[in-house]
């Protein structure tokens, strides 16, 4: 099979070489995985597991798929279980965080083995809704754990009954079953911290006290000018003369949380007197001319009224002028 693999594929591809290195480390069988590439397509392996001791799976040996992509190790294989267990869905891709349906939470160092182990390590644990999952009472998985020694595939011709050595009296407590358990629980945490992570990102949290600014020092409130004496009537308000933009003073703004210093405060002073008198000049300068314009208007009526009356009276002289006249 090697020959043909190294003919048919490039061995200078970072996957290519991969997976025919964990290919010759998983030969061989062992008490509790195997896992081999088919023969015409190096990205698609079938796998078998034992169940984990000590659960509604044990005396179970289960058969599935694993297909992997062309940027392995750098994405995530897809797993399919092929055997009825009652825990992963059969024909359909089941979301654990090793595989494709969580990228985020891959590391390109682990491998085909890293999978196997963790398949093992979360058959025991609950489904949770996951994709993929199932949740059967342990009397209906026990059934299926028996009646799993009877599968046969049909792709790689693999028995349940002699895929996998057979089970030593010390089995239970080997390294790669404890070492199944730690990779479920270390792969599930740091699940959970990436999903706890990407909701903390959507959601920033509240800053603390430590990181909240500190309170800037309200400036100090210049001294209101004394209100101007209302001028008596008749007699003409003085106005402050303008000042050209080339004569004015720009106030400097002082930096937020320090005091003005008495030379900005008396020039915030002036500018405010200036801003102040700017209206008040404007209220009384500005009605004048409609004032005027109303008083030209009025004495213009009347003028024009006395020159018509004036003639009224002036056409009733002459017409009773015209009736002694007649008379006469």
């Amino acid at each position: 099979m090697a020959s043909n693999m190294e003919r048919k594929y490039n061995l200078k591809s970072p996957a290519v070489k991969r997976l025919m290195k964990e290919a010759a480390e998983l030969r061989e069988p062992t008490e509790h995985y195997h896992a081999q590439p088919l023969e015409d397509n190096l990205f698609e392996w079938h796998f078998s597991v034992r169940g984990p001791p000590d659960s509604d799976f044990d005396g179970g040996v289960y058969h599935g798929r694993i297909v992997l992509p062309p940027e392995y190790p750098m994405k995530p294989p897809s797993i399919i279980l092929l055997t009825p267990n009652g825990r992963f869905e059969v024909g359909k891709k089941i979301c654990l965080s090793i595989s494709g349906h969580h990228p985020e939470t891959w590391q390109p160092s682990w491998s085909i083995r890293t999978a196997l182990l963790a398949i093992i390590g979360f058959m025991p644990t609950k489904g949770e809704g996951a994709i993929g999952s199932l949740d059967y009472t342990p009397e209906e998985r026990r059934a299926l754990a028996k009646k799993s020694q009877d599968f046969c595939c049909e792709t790689c011709d693999c028995s349940m009954r002699s895929v996998l050595l057979t089970v030593s009296p010390n089995s239970r407590q080997s390294p790669e079953v404890q070492k199944a358990q730690e990779l479920a629980q270390q792969i599930r945490f740091k699940a959970e911290t990436s999903v706890s992570k990407q909701s903390s990102e959507d959601d920033p949290p509240a800053p603390t006290v430590s990181e909240l600014p500190e309170p800037v020092s309200p400036l100090p409130e210049p001294e209101a000018p004394p209100p101007e004496s209302a001028a008596p009537e008749g007699e003409p308000v003085a106005q402050a003369p303008e000042v050209p933009p080339s004569e004015q003073v720009e106030v400097p703004a002082a930096a937020p949380g320090r005091p003005l210093s008495p030379r900005q405060r008396r020039q915030q002073q002036q500018s405010r007197q200036q801003a102040q008198r700017e209206p008040s000049r404007a209220a009384f300068t500005g009605p004048r001319p409609a004032a005027d314009s109303h008083t030209g208007s009025a004495v213009l009526i009347v003028l024009l009224t006395l020159a018509l009356a004036t003639l009224i009276f002036r056409r009733i002289y002459l017409a009773q002028d015209y009736r002694l006249d007649l008379d006469l």
